[in-house]
Formats: C-alpha cells, structure tokens, sequence
C-alpha cells in the first residue's frame, strides 16, 4: 500500500456554520447550569456570547424560534447550612431508627432462641417417651414371642397325650375284652351232673 493511503485525511471544517437555535440553546443551558462565582468568572465570554446571540435572534423576524433563558434563583446564605444541618438531623434520626430496629432485632432472635431451646427440650422428651413406648413394645413382643413358643409347647404335649392316651384306651380295651372272656365261663350256669 502506498505511504498516503495509510494516512486518514483530516475532515475539513464544516463549511457551514452550525444551526443558531441549537448553538445557542446548548450555550444558554451552559451558562445557566453555572451557580457558583469562579465558574461564572471562566463562563463570562459564554455569558456575553449568549447575550449577544439572543439580542441577535430577538432582531430576528419573528418565526423563528428563539431559546428561553431561566436563570437559577439565588440561594440564601443560610440555605447551605440549613442543608447541611437538615442532612445531619435526617443522618441522626436515620441512626436512631437503625439503633432502634437493631435493638428489636436482637430482642427478636433472644425470642427465637429461647422458642427453639424450649421446641428443642419437648422434642426430647418426647423422643424419651417414645423410646420408653419402643422398649416396653420389644418387651410385650418377647413375651409374646414366649408365650406363642409355650403355647406352641403345650399343644404338642397335648397331642402326644392324646396319643398316649389313645393307646391307653386301646389297652384297656383289650383287658376288658380278656378280663370278659376269662370270666364268662364263670357265669355260665353249670349242668347238673
């Protein structure tokens, strides 16, 4: 590339002058947005060059528009500190506030506290109750278990009783018919001989 292309050619000045109303509008807002005394001795020329382009557009026909100036109103003496004063008994109100609502914070987490060690203490007892209630269940479930294994326990001495006795029956049975036929001879009636 050659050595000019590199180069950005510098813009020309506008060859027509900016439009006046606009100019003259950002000018005013300019000198009316100074209050204090050092920044109106540097913003004098602004102030005479505003002065000067609205005497310049008052000689204007009148259908053009013309920029209206509001000066800021004068700020008494006192009016400072009385700020500065309101400022420092809104900061000390706002700190009593803060110091109050502190305050009720702290009050609010002591009750929380002593709600949650109270919630805390009932819980306890209650798990107490309920392992007491668990143990007395695992006692009454053994002993359950037990009498469940005694019951088990007697049916069967039960059944093996029957059994025998059963067979008891079934010996006597067998006596009696024995012990009846031994006698029957016994009883007959005799012949006479």
């Amino acid at each position: 590339m050659s050595d000019p292309a590199r180069h950005y050619a510098q813009p020309e000045p506008a060859s027509r002058p900016q439009p006046g109303p606009l100019r003259d509008w950002l000018a005013a807002m300019k000198a009316a947005t100074t209050p204090s005394a050092p920044e109106a001795a540097e913003a004098g020329p602004v102030r005479t060059r505003v002065a000067e382009s609205v005497e310049a557009r008052v000689a204007e026909p009148a259908g053009t528009w013309v920029p209206r100036v509001v000066a800021p109103e004068p700020v008494p003496a006192g009016a400072e500190l009385s700020d500065v004063s309101d400022l420092m008994a809104e900061n000390i109100m706002l700190k009593a506030k803060l110091k109050v609502e502190n305050d009720r914070y702290d009050a609010l987490q002591g009750v929380i506290a002593r709600e949650l060690r109270n919630l805390r203490a009932h819980v306890e007892e209650e798990m107490q109750e309920l392992d007491t209630v668990r143990a007395e269940r695992d006692s009454l479930l053994a002993s359950q278990a037990g009498l469940e294994q005694d019951l088990r326990d007697l049916r069967g001495k039960i059944a093996a009783d029957a059994v025998v006795l059963n067979e008891m029956r079934g010996e006597r049975d067998l006596w009696a018919a024995r012990a009846e036929a031994l006698a029957q001879p016994i009883f007959q009636k005799r012949g006479t001989v």
